[in-house]
């Protein structure tokens, strides 16, 4: 019966691994499409709307999920509190908020690297350069948006099918 119990966990756990990483490639193409919405949402508050940076980003935090909703945050509040009284800069608190928080997004490197480029220029430059980066960013996180998708149709079934199989390899090792 402990054997019996100790086989249904293997299975489990090798099965729920797979999932976990199949969910992690479900999530990127759709962390990378609210990012998107995130900047073009950015690119109308400034553009039309005029609206101070900290207090933008604070309002596009509450249209984006977790953990998005998080990044956004932090920098408007970095930015509202910290900027005013110890001289931080609008690149220096972008930087510390994705650095701290990416670890949470289902995301890679190549977007990571996209949002630090844009984040040291924005506050930095006029109103019309600004624009042109977040375009820029813009136009890089949909060609990493199709290779997520790519990557998505490729590797999801995969995972799922590797994590039980391997588990299944584990439990007839075993026995």
């Amino acid at each position: 019966m402990l054997k019996f119990a100790g086989i249904m966990f293997i299975l489990f756990a090798g099965t729920m691994i797979g999932f976990v990483q199949a969910a992690r490639f479900a999530a990127r193409p759709r962390q990378i499409r609210q990012l998107l919405h995130a900047l073009q949402r950015l690119e109308t508050e400034i553009s039309y709307g005029q609206t101070p940076l900290p207090e933008a980003l604070l309002r596009i935090s509450d249209l984006v999920t977790q953990p998005l909703s998080i990044l956004f945050s932090t920098i408007s509040r970095s930015l509202q509190s910290g900027s005013a009284s110890s001289g931080e800069t609008v690149r220096e608190c972008w930087e510390r908020a994705v650095t701290e928080h990416w670890p949470a997004t289902a995301m890679k490197n190549t977007e990571k690297e996209a949002l630090l480029r844009l984040g040291s220029t924005l506050g930095g430059s006029g109103r019309v350069d600004q624009l042109k980066h977040i375009r820029l960013a813009m136009i890089q996180l949909q060609a990493e948006e199709s290779s997520a998708r790519d990557d998505q149709q490729r590797y999801e079934k995969l995972s799922r099918s590797l994590g039980m199989l391997g588990a299944a390899l584990v439990v007839i090792l075993m026995v």
